[in-house]
C-alpha cells in the first residue's frame, strides 16, 4: 500500500504497450462495489477468498499484462507459491522506505480501508511497520526487487524495463 504499484504499472505497461490492470479496481467493478463496501460486508477474509478467485481468473486468461496486486494480496491463499509456479509470470516487489509510505498514506487513509481508522501519523507509522515486518517474507519471494526510494515513475519504469527485458 503506497509503494507505487498503480502509478508505476500504468506507466510500465503503457512503455510496454500492453494493457495495465489493478486487481482492486477489478474486483470492484466485477462486484460492482468499492473495496471499503466489500470490506464492510465481508470482512477481511471474505475480501481475500473474493480477491484470490478473481485473481485465479485473471491468472488462466494468460493475457500478458501488467497486474498491481493489493498490499495484503501477496500473504495469502498460498499467492506467492502459486504467482511463481506460473512460467508466464514475473512478479516484481516495489520496496520503498517507512516514511515515504506513511508521507504518501497519511492524506489519503480515509479512502484506504485498513487503516481509515488511524487518528495521527506516528500511529500510522507504527501500523505500516508491523505489517511491513508481518508482511515482507511474502514480498521478498518476488523474482525481482525494486527500491522505489527517491526515484521518479519513469527511472522505476526503466529500471523494471531493463529487468523484465
Amino acid at each position: 500500500m503506497g509503494s507505487g504499484k498503480s502509478r508505476v504499472g500504468k506507466a510500465l505497461a503503457e512503455q510496454m504497450k500492453i494493457p495495465f490492470l489493478d486487481l482492486d479496481a477489478y474486483i470492484e467493478t466485477e462486484e460492482n462495489r468499492s473495496i471499503p463496501a466489500i470490506f464492510n460486508a465481508v470482512g477481511e477474509l471474505g475480501f481475500r477468498k473474493l480477491e484470490w478467485s478473481y485473481l485465479q481468473q485473471l491468472v488462466a486468461q494468460k493475457e500478458n499484462q501488467v497486474l498491481a496486486l493489493g498490499g495484503g494480496t501477496p500473504c495469502y491463499s498460498n499467492v506467492m507459491g502459486f504467482l511463481k509456479s506460473q512460467p508466464q509470470i514475473r512478479t516484481v516487489f516495489l520496496k520503498t522506505q517507512l516514511a515515504t509510505l506513511a508521507e504518501r498514506l497519511w492524506s489519503e487513509r480515509r479512502h484506504r480501508p485498513m487503516i481509515a481508522h488511524i487518528e495521527s501519523q506516528e500511529a500510522l507509522v507504527e501500523f505500516i511497520g508491523k505489517h511491513l515486518f508481518e508482511r515482507n517474507p511474502f514480498y521478498e519471494q518476488a523474482l525481482y526487487r525494486v527500491d522505489t526510494s527517491a526515484k521518479s515513475v519513469s527511472t522505476i519504469v526503466a529500471e523494471l524495463e531493463s529487468l523484465l527485458g
